[in-house]
């Protein structure tokens, strides 16, 4: 029997009525693939781990599902599937809204135990370059609290890459007036809320 975890059979039952069959199948695949993964929660979302390190994680938001191994950087793309780098912001299989946005089972399974033997073989990351030039963007109080009122936003905005948060902190101080950067800070909620990045609307759907 799959080691499962309770926090995540509540966490696909609060999901929309569309992503729950596709959170399901995800989470079989993931522990036909690879008997041996945990479960658990990390910054709110399920994530899988095995050997020690995590595998891979799933996520449900308002109008589409969003999948992302963790190592996917140093995986072999030999169907040419996954969405890497800027282009993961919304999952390394893009906007999941129905079981056929998802690979083939066969596929899918190879994927998930080539993230597994990396994981054995303690293949790590490699370390992110430090920049000199460019300064980090401090998340200003105002923008703070406004996550900290919105678990789902806040959950979406600390598991986007440095850049995208960045995009949207960059977004609302260049704001010229308070109306105008108070506008900004709610849209950025609305967005957040439903897994879009700042520049979502320029993104290929």
């Amino acid at each position: 029997m799959p080691k499962t975890d309770k926090r995540i059979n509540a966490y696909i039952a609060k999901a929309q009525p569309f992503a729950q069959p596709i959170l399901q199948h995800i989470r079989t695949m993931v522990h036909k693939a690879c008997p041996a993964v945990e479960e658990t929660i990390k910054w709110g979302f399920p994530h899988f781990e095995y050997s020690g390190a995590i595998l891979c994680s799933m996520a449900s938001f308002k109008q589409h599902c969003a999948f992302g191994f963790w190592k996917a950087s140093l995986m072999k793309d030999s169907e040419k599937i996954l969405h890497v780098g800027e282009k993961a912001s919304m999952g390394h299989f893009n906007k999941i809204v129905s079981l056929k946005d998802l690979p083939p089972d066969k596929i899918f399974t190879a994927y998930i135990k080539q993230a597994a033997k990396l994981n054995e073989d303690g293949v790590q990351l490699p370390p992110k370059a430090k920049t000199t030039s460019a300064t980090p963007v401090e998340v200003p109080v105002d923008v703070q609290k406004a996550l900290q009122k919105n678990k789902k936003a806040l959950e979406v905005f600390n598991a986007f890459a440095p850049s995208h948060r960045k995009e949207y902190l960059q977004w609302i101080t260049e704001a010229k007036t308070e109306p105008t950067r108070n506008k900004r800070i709610e849209t950025m909620i609305e967005w957040l809320k439903e897994g879009k990045s700042r520049n979502w609307k320029y993104e290929k759907k």
